[in-house]
């Protein structure tokens, strides 16, 4: 359908909010998770179209009112395409939200969980993290080690039901971001992805750009939130309840598996949640992207610095100045997020496999050659629950790459 100076559109409802640029807006709709950064005369000529004023009207007044020349033509072409529109020339336009996929737990209202992020609960959490803190000053002997997480001599039950404890603080955790969406208003969705070699739950929060930037913190926090208030809980229970050793054992167990999931998020050289609370604070578009750019350049620097050859071109020099600043920043903190990372590989994950494997060999083995059946039964089943693992992280990778694999 043709768009000129002498038609009319109707709008569907839309978001529009201050962009990191001062000078710019944010418009989008939340249902299709589309946003787009827009200079802000666009905000402005939108709010006018919304109000029902022809196009070229719009485009008179904003010409008008600012001395700049604005096409105003190419912008309602634009909002088509993004399904922005729902009637053009009096003609209706097919809404592609009915394709988008359904938001998950759409019963959940922002009534439901509102409270969960109120002042009494932060309140609340801050005492139970606090006293926590207190505790494990005065007891660090309650700190979990790599052994924690073997709790029976049976490594492929323990590993079966260590999954299963993972699992539901991952979900809690996901559950989270989701409650804190859905409690300024907006839609999200739980889902598998991959980042790295490892097979993550992630929720997708793109609605949550319909509202105000101090909002957004809410959730991009709410699950580490949630896991470190647990942790409180924990250990608080094992310093002051004194459970029966069995329960200790399982509570411990549960407190190692609560404290690696946290530092994961630490990891701002993947899209973790303090990426995007980093991205936010330091107000950058591309964090990510330019931020790789930049390190790529550091590292071809050195390398030209020793063959004494010509230093490459500095990608950031293309960037504002502040958004130049956030990308320095970001690429100097990509030097302690891997050092964490590869900290706790090294103090927890990798102890943890090279025994949980090894314990499962040698019960097969020993179990093939005359040794307790149950025992080899057990180190087949860890065997074949990481193998499982590791098959659904291969299908969830191709599936979230498809391009890579195509010919």
């Amino acid at each position: 359908m043709t768009v000129d100076t002498t038609g009319t559109v109707r709008l569907r409802p839309l978001s529009i909010q201050a962009d990191d640029d001062p000078d710019g807006v944010i418009v989008g709709r939340p249902e299709l998770g589309e946003f787009v950064s827009l200079p802000a005369l666009y905000g402005e000529a939108i709010r006018l179209l919304g109000d029902g004023l022809p196009i070229g009207v719009v485009q008179r007044r904003i010409e008008d009112e600012h001395d700049v020349e604005l096409d105003v033509v190419q912008l309602v072409e634009a909002l088509v395409d993004l399904g922005f529109v729902a009637r053009l020339n009096g003609a209706d336009l097919p809404d592609p939200a009915g394709q988008a996929p359904p938001a998950h737990l759409p019963w959940l209202a922002e009534r439901h969980v509102r409270w969960l992020f109120g002042l009494p609960m932060r309140v609340l959490w801050a005492v139970v993290v606090g006293a926590a803190l207190v505790t494990l000053f005065g007891r660090p002997d309650l700190v979990p080690v790599y052994q924690d997480f073997f709790w029976s001599d049976y490594v492929g039950l323990t590993t079966l039901v260590n999954t299963a404890m993972f699992s539901v603080v991952i979900s809690l955790h996901e559950l989270m971001h989701l409650a804190a969406a859905r409690s300024l208003g907006t839609p999200a969705r739980i889902g598998f992805g991959t980042r790295l070699h490892n097979l993550v739950v992630q929720t997708d929060v793109t609605a949550i750009w319909s509202v105000p930037r101090r909002s957004r913190y809410r959730v991009y926090l709410a699950g580490t939130a949630c896991d470190l208030f647990l942790f409180a809980i924990l250990m608080l229970v094992l310093a002051h309840a004194n459970p029966p050793e069995g329960a200790a054992a399982f509570l411990r167990t549960l407190a190692l598996v609560i404290m690696l999931s946290v530092p994961i998020q630490l990891h701002v050289y993947m899209r973790t949640d303090f990426y995007f609370v980093l991205a936010d604070l330091l107000r950058c578009r591309n964090l990510f992207g330019d931020g790789l750019d930049y390190a790529r350049y550091l590292l071809r620097r050195v390398v030209t610095v020793v063959k004494r050859a010509r230093p490459p071109a500095d990608p950031s020099a293309e960037l504002s100045a502040r958004e130049r600043r956030a990308v320095r920043i970001y690429a100097v903190l990509l030097v302690p997020s891997a050092a964490i990372a590869l900290g706790m590989f090294a103090v927890y994950t990798l102890p943890i496999i090279v025994t949980a494997l090894f314990r499962a060999l040698v019960a097969v083995w020993e179990s093939l050659n005359g040794g307790p059946v149950l025992l080899g039964v057990d180190g087949g089943l860890f065997l074949l629950v990481e193998g499982g693992i590791q098959t659904l992280f291969l299908v969830t990778f191709v599936k979230s790459h498809p391009h890579w694999f195509r010919r």
